[in-house]
């Protein structure tokens, strides 16, 4: 009775292992394609677009309150769009205020120094090399490391008569 039991509810491709790792295969992949599926819909569920033309409508009333459903939900997807483009641009607009306000501030301090420079270059000697501010400018070198000018060390040029 086994034996025809087998038979019957296997068929007679029950003992079959090539048979059955075929059905174990296509089974895998229905779920596979069943997750997949199932993943297209959740997506289409939070993407309504598409999902409103593959819709079925049975009146023009179904098909109208849908799409006026999906109406709505783009409308509040531009509204928080264009607010989250607002306050883009207005903190763009306070950094700007800011680096203009720091840049008026550094112009400035320039023009304090470089009147004190201006001030101070008559009290040097003539004989010095710091009496020549382009030269002094030419000589110095920007060093990455320390982040910081390195400015060439005063000499006074004494000039002998013979």
């Amino acid at each position: 009775l086994q034996v025809l039991e087998r038979q019957v509810v296997g068929g007679e491709q029950a003992e079959n292992k090539d048979l059955r790792g075929k059905q174990k295969r296509r089974k895998k992949y229905v779920d596979e394609r069943r997750m997949q599926l199932a993943a297209v819909l959740q997506q289409a569920d939070e993407d309504s677009s598409d999902w409103v033309l593959l819709n079925v409508y049975d009146s023009i009333q179904e098909e109208v309150r849908a799409k006026s459903k999906l109406l709505e939900k783009l409308q509040e997807k531009l509204r928080a769009a264009k607010t989250e483009i607002k306050d883009l641009q207005s903190e763009f607009e306070l950094e700007k205020i800011d680096y203009l306000s720091t840049i008026r501030c550094l112009e400035r301090d320039l023009m304090l120094f470089q009147q004190l420079l201006d001030q101070a270059q008559t009290l040097v000697r003539h004989d010095c090399n710091y009496s020549n501010l382009e030269k002094m400018k030419h000589e110095s070198v920007w060093d990455e490391e320390t982040s910081c000018w390195k400015i060439p060390e005063p000499v006074i040029q004494k000039t002998r008569l013979p």
